[in-house]
């Protein structure tokens, strides 16, 4: 399923029940309202959908593109960079954890998410590229 935005806004939804005091009027008894002259007055105006201006689909893009780069560089490097992991107070904490994470599949595993995150930040880019 792709994650692009909707393209029309969605029509503002008219509520069904009549107004105090509107035009309308009372309903008689046989369910018809009466003091209108014509029935179509009493059905919902429709409004037509309105576009997402252009310039905001492309500023949308170009922020959700730099999220996942940044996102996916500092997936990337972390696992080998010293002082964030070999150091970190929170795998320090539980020992067993932090060997299971010292291991290097460990690390390339989780430096294939930050690539992964950043092929489909490419992808994203290139795809919208033309529109």
């Amino acid at each position: 399923m792709p994650q692009q935005p909707e393209l029309i806004s969605p029509p503002i939804a008219v509520s069904p029940a009549p107004v105090v005091g509107s035009a309308a009027g009372p309903v008689s008894l046989n369910g018809s309202l009466s003091g209108l002259a014509n029935p179509a007055e009493a059905s919902p105006s429709k409004h037509p959908a309105q576009r997402i201006p252009r310039w905001l689909e492309r500023t949308e893009l170009f922020l959700r593109v730099l999220l996942r780069m940044y996102i996916g560089l500092a997936v990337c490097i972390a696992p080998w960079w010293r002082m964030f992991w070999d150091q970190n107070p929170l795998f320090l904490r539980y020992p067993a954890v932090s060997s299971f994470l010292a291991l290097g599949a460990v690390r390339g595993l989780v430096s294939g998410l930050g690539l992964l995150n950043l092929w489909i930040a490419f992808q994203d880019a290139v795809r919208h590229r033309d529109g």
